[in-house]
């Protein structure tokens, strides 16, 4: 999210109006919260009936808030993955050197919600035809990367772009990487449920509301129950 910072849509301008602009410009503290503990937890265990996905695309803060709404899907952890620094930081990770991107551990029940119904949400509603990108964030650390944790994964995720890219979904070439699982750290406690307890800060406001209501809108039959 740090790239944000530079990039003020005309949209979040409506949202803030000229004084929660100013505002925004002169504390961008409100927008990125500072780290309360650098501790990092170790990720959560599927449980033997359970399952676990693992995908980057973009702010990891929108990533939980989108998938945590869907029924079968017991927790969603942000966090980071696809890197070779072990234990990083998000600090670490914003300066876009350690090779890991913002990532979501998504743990579900098979039986109520599938792997490739996790896979049509994510190609749906992230962008997967722009590389190190995802809306205003730039860099390799929001890149598109369906993290597979085995080869039946592998192939879904396969043939999901394979079909997106048959039906035309997105009108340009679909860039999402599918790379085999290798590593995920939990990003600091700070990082949990960050939109929810955060909805009035400009980047919550103006970037991951809008795409929580598309996605809302375009998936509300497979929804939590409120």
């Amino acid at each position: 999210m740090k790239a944000f910072k530079s990039y003020i849509p005309l949209y979040i301008v409506a949202v803030l109006g000229v004084g929660g602009l100013l505002a925004y410009n002169s504390s961008p503290q409100i927008a990125f919260a500072k780290p309360a503990s650098t501790k990092i937890p170790a990720p959560k265990v599927a449980k033997p009936d359970q399952q676990t996905a693992t995908f980057a695309a973009g702010c990891f803060w929108s990533m939980e808030a989108i998938f945590k709404q869907l029924k079968g899907v017991a927790s969603v952890e942000p966090g980071y993955a696809g890197g070779k620094l072990k234990n990083p930081t998000y600090e670490q990770v914003e300066e876009a050197n350690t090779g890991h991107a913002e990532t979501v551990n998504i743990i579900f029940d098979p039986k109520v919600i599938t792997y490739r119904d996790l896979l049509n949400v994510l190609l749906t509603v992230r962008n997967p035809t722009t590389v190190d990108q995802q809306g205003p964030d730039i860099g390799p650390q929001y890149r598109s990367v369906i993290f597979a944790r085995n080869a039946e994964q592998k192939q879904q995720a396969l043939d999901a772009i394979k079909q997106f890219t048959a039906k035309k979904v997105w009108n340009a070439p679909i860039v999402t990487q599918v790379a085999s699982y290798s590593n995920f750290y939990r990003a600091e406690d700070y990082h949990l449920d960050y939109y929810n307890l955060h909805k009035w800060e400009p980047y919550c406001a103006g970037v991951v509301a809008p795409e929580i209501a598309e996605f809302r809108e375009k998936f509300h039959d497979k929804l939590k129950s409120q």
